[in-house]
C-alpha cells in the first residue's frame, strides 16, 4: 500500500480568490508585453498551470481578465494623482506632487502603465487612458478654477488649462517610461518649471526643494545686479570718453 506523501511535499490547493489573483498577475504581465490581441487564453492558463476552463470560469475569457486589470490600474493611478492634488496646500506643490505621483507610479508599475497607455480594447467596456486623463483633468480643473477666481482670471478657461497641463504630464510620462533618464525628481522639477514659469521665465536650475529654488533666485538676482553694475560702469566710461573728444 502506497503511503501518503509527506505533508511538506503536498502542493497547497489555491482558494478561488488566490487563483483569481494569480491569473490577474499573470495576465497583467502578458498584456503589458503583448497587448490584448497578442495574448491568448492558452498562454494565460499555461503560465498559471491550469486548464483554459479555469480562466473562463473566473473571467469569462481574456477580455474579462483584461477589463479587470485595466480597471485596477485606472483606479490606482487616479487615486494617486487625486491624493497628490488634494494633500498639498500651495498650487506649485500640488503640481509637483502630481507629477511625482505619476512618475513614481510609472517607475514602480511599468507593466500597469504600459497597459493603460495602450488604451483599453474597444470590446471590454472599461476605461481607457483617454478617459483616465479626462478624470484627472476634472480634478485639476477644480483646483485651477479656484486659483483663477482668486487672481481675478476668467475661471471659464480652467477646463482648457487643465487639459493642457494633464496632456503635458501624460506625454512626458510616456516618454520617460522607456528612457528612465534623468531621475524622476529631476524630470518632475523640469516639468513644473515649464508649467509654472513658462518658456519666457524658465529657471536655469529647477528643483523641487523650495530652499534650493530660493538660493538659486538669490544667485540669479546677484548675478543680474552685478551685470547691471558692469553695464552702468561701461556706459559711464564710454560717456567720459565721448566728453574728452
Amino acid at each position: 500500500m502506497t503511503e501518503p506523501a509527506p505533508r511538506s511535499t503536498r502542493r497547497k490547493r489555491m482558494t478561488g480568490k488566490e487563483r483569481r489573483e494569480q491569473l490577474l498577475t499573470i495576465g497583467r504581465t502578458l498584456f503589458a508585453e503583448r497587448g490584448l490581441d497578442g495574448t491568448s487564453v492558452e498562454e494565460i492558463a499555461g503560465a498559471a498551470g491550469v486548464s483554459k476552463p479555469v480562466v473562463y470560469e473566473h473571467f469569462g475569457g481574456k477580455e474579462g481578465l483584461y477589463a479587470v486589470v485595466v480597471d485596477r490600474e485606472f483606479e490606482k493611478l487616479l487615486a494617486l494623482i487625486t491624493e497628490a492634488l488634494t494633500s498639498a496646500i500651495h498650487y506649485r506643490s500640488k503640481l509637483e506632487k502630481a507629477a511625482l505621483a505619476l512618475l513614481a507610479y510609472i517607475e514602480e508599475n511599468p507593466d500597469g502603465f504600459r497597459i493603460l497607455v495602450r488604451d483599453s480594447h474597444g470590446g471590454t467596456g472599461t476605461g481607457s487612458f483617454a478617459s483616465l486623463l479626462s478624470e484627472i483633468a476634472g480634478e485639476v480643473e477644480y483646483v485651477l478654477a479656484r486659483e483663477f477666481d482668486r487672481h481675478g482670471y476668467d475661471d471659464k478657461n480652467a477646463p482648457m488649462y487643465a487639459q493642457m497641463l494633464v496632456g503635458m504630464v501624460a506625454l512626458i510620462g510616456q516618454w520617460w517610461l522607456d528612457v528612465r533618464k534623468p531621475k524622476r525628481e529631476e524630470v518632475a522639477a523640469h516639468l513644473v518649471n515649464l508649467a509654472w514659469n513658462g518658456l519666457s521665465s524658465l529657471e536655469p536650475r529647477p528643483s523641487l526643494d523650495p530652499k534650493r529654488r530660493r538660493k538659486e533666485r538669490e544667485r540669479m538676482e546677484k548675478a543680474a545686479e552685478k551685470a547691471a553694475a558692469k553695464a552702468e560702469k561701461a556706459q559711464r566710461k564710454q560717456a567720459r570718453r565721448a566728453e574728452e573728444h
